[in-house]
Formats: C-alpha cells, structure tokens, sequence
C-alpha cells in the first residue's frame, strides 16, 4: 500500500520536473485529431472556406490515464466578407498541463484570408494571423518536486527549486497559410511561429516553427447525386486525407479516410513519426445543415500505451444564414472532421 502511494506521488514530482522542463526547452505545439473540425488551427487559410459565418468549438483531453491530463479547449469564428474580397477569422485556445492547470497557454488570434480565382475551377486563398499569447505558472499552488517527498507522509518538505522571475508573460506571435481548391480536391501549406517568439520562463528559448502540409479529395461513390432512399440519406463519399507536421526535428505522418454518407460520418486515421508509431484515430459523427457534432478516440499503440489512455476529443460546429451576397462565392467542400 506504501508502495503504492509512493509510486503516485513519484508520478505527481514527474510531472512537475516536466513542467520546470517544458518553461526552458521549446515545447510542440497542440495536435488535434479532427482536423477539419478545427479548420483555422490547421491553415488560416480556411478563414471563409464555408463562406457562411461558421462557429467551431473544440474540447480535447490527451492521456487522461496519467496523474493529470492535458486538456484543450479552443474556439473559433469565420465568414467570407464579399467586400474584402476573402475570409475574416478569429480564434481562442486555453491549454492546460498538470493538476488544475499549473501551466496554462492562452492564446486569441485573428487572420484575413484574401481569395482569388487562378482559372475556371482552380481557387487560392492566401491568409496572415497574428496572435497575443499568455503563458502562466501556478508555482506556489501545484507544482511539486521530488525533494519534497516523504515515503510516509508524502508531500511535505519544502522544494530547493528556485522559481522564474516571471510566472505570467505575454508575446506575439504571426502565423501564415496558403490553400489551393478545386470541386472536388484541396491542398494547402501552414507555417506557424514565423517570428519563433520567447516563451521560457528562466533563459531564452524561443518555439521553433510549425509546417503543415495537408491534402485530400472526395470521391462520389454512387452514380445518382441526389437524395434517395427512405432513409433520406445523402450521396455516399470518400474522402483520403493526408496531414504532415514537421516542428523542433520532429516528423508526425497523419494517414486517413472518411465516409461521409449525410448526416453520418465516421473516420479513421494513423499517426506516426519517423520511426515510432503514435495512435489510431477513430471518428464518428453526425451533421445536418446547420449542425454537426463528432467525436474522435485516440487509440495509443506506442510505448505510452499502458499508460496514457490515448485521448478524447469532442467538437461541435454551426453554420449560421449566409448574408445576401451580389456574386456567388463558391464554398470549399471538405471534412467535416
């Protein structure tokens, strides 16, 4: 049982030795596992994609086994605006490490996404973000160090740590996007961190830059395009999907397919780096006009397996009317995950 309790507490200093890491080396950024569902964090080139004004919101818990998960929670908004002749967006994001967030990033950012035709079924968009981003440290509430363990009453010395001069920041920080479409195709390139603001708390280290890389299609896999059935259930499509991510020296590989078949969908993907594999990705979800809600599950086939619990991610979304518009404006047809 003394074992028992003490292997807990361990894992409680661990996580505090990781958070005193992560203030002094450039941390990777969030990854989420549906994608689409979170257009704006994967390519601000989204921003307007649908054309009507759309709400995504986003809740993540990753390795809720361990002693405290990491949770995500983020928000967006974005329209096309035919008089700016592309897409506005903002977008808000809390994310939360440790017992009751000892360290918590913060960030609100808004892009423009400036849209043009290259020829009769080929669009770009081309999008800039800046953001304001907070990082907090909750040193004095619940960050624990292993020197402050006692194999029998647990924490209860006080910690020889020296805590940073700064437990609250604030920096700026600029990404940038470009997305390619067609009808019935997208692909498109993301940078993240092109001014690799500071974000230590002790010395100087600044985040390296995000790339992503994305592409997919959709492909009609019944001849009639119409509704049909009793059922009244939509058109049948697949769509193969490929996310690349490259940050800090580190490779992650996203191979995946969906079957859209209105108002159902469900998905699977396969995350890996260079050499090591990371998870299973199962989606499920469900959309109508105006609506959609999914969820996905993490299945962790890496090391961590036995550990972590892989991770949940639930997401809902909303497309409000669309503005009275003088020209049609064609809406990029994509996942809804």
């Amino acid at each position: 049982m003394i074992e028992t309790r003490l292997k807990t507490r361990l894992k409680g200093a661990l996580l505090g030795v990781m958070l005193a890491a992560s203030a002094v080396a450039g941390a990777q950024d969030i990854g989420f596992s549906q994608f689409y569902a979170n257009p704006l964090y994967l390519n601000p080139a989204f921003a307007g994609s649908m054309v009507a004004p759309r709400i995504s919101l986003t809740y993540r818990a990753q390795w809720p086994g361990l002693v405290s998960a990491f949770t995500t929670v983020s928000a967006s908004y974005d329209q096309y605006v035919p008089d700016l002749h592309g897409g506005i967006g903002a977008i808000v994001m809390t994310d939360r490490v440790g017992d009751h967030g000892a360290l918590s990033t913060n960030m609100l950012g808004g892009m423009y996404a400036f849209r043009f035709q290259v020829s009769r079924e080929v669009f770009v968009s081309a999008a800039l973000q800046a953001s304001v981003v907070n990082t907090n440290l909750r040193w004095d509430d619940y960050m624990r160090f292993p020197d402050q363990i006692d194999r029998e009453l647990g924490f209860s010395y006080a910690t020889g740590a020296t805590p940073p001069d700064k437990l609250s920041q604030w920096t700026v920080d600029f990404n940038a996007g470009l997305l390619v479409f067609g009808r019935q195709w997208y692909a498109g390139v993301a940078a993240a961190h092109l001014t690799q603001p500071n974000m230590a708390f002790y010395s100087e280290d600044r985040v390296p830059m995000k790339f992503t890389v994305h592409a997919g299609g959709l492909i009609n896999v019944a001849e009639e395009r119409r509704r049909q059935s009793s059922l009244e259930l939509g058109t049948p499509i697949i769509s193969p999907n490929l996310v690349y991510q490259y940050q800090g020296g580190l490779h992650y590989f996203n191979y995946g397919v969906y079957l859209d078949w209105m108002p159902f969908l469900v998905g699977v993907w396969f995350r890996h780096g260079v050499e090591n594999p990371d998870a299973f990705i199962f989606q499920v979800g469900v959309q109508q006009d105006y609506f959609k809600v999914g969820y996905s599950y993490d299945v962790t086939v890496s090391k961590l397996a036995n550990a972590t619990a892989g991770a949940h991610e639930l997401t809902f979304g909303f497309i409000l009317p669309v503005p009275e518009q003088k020209k049609k404006v064609r809406a990029i047809r994509c996942p809804s995950f």
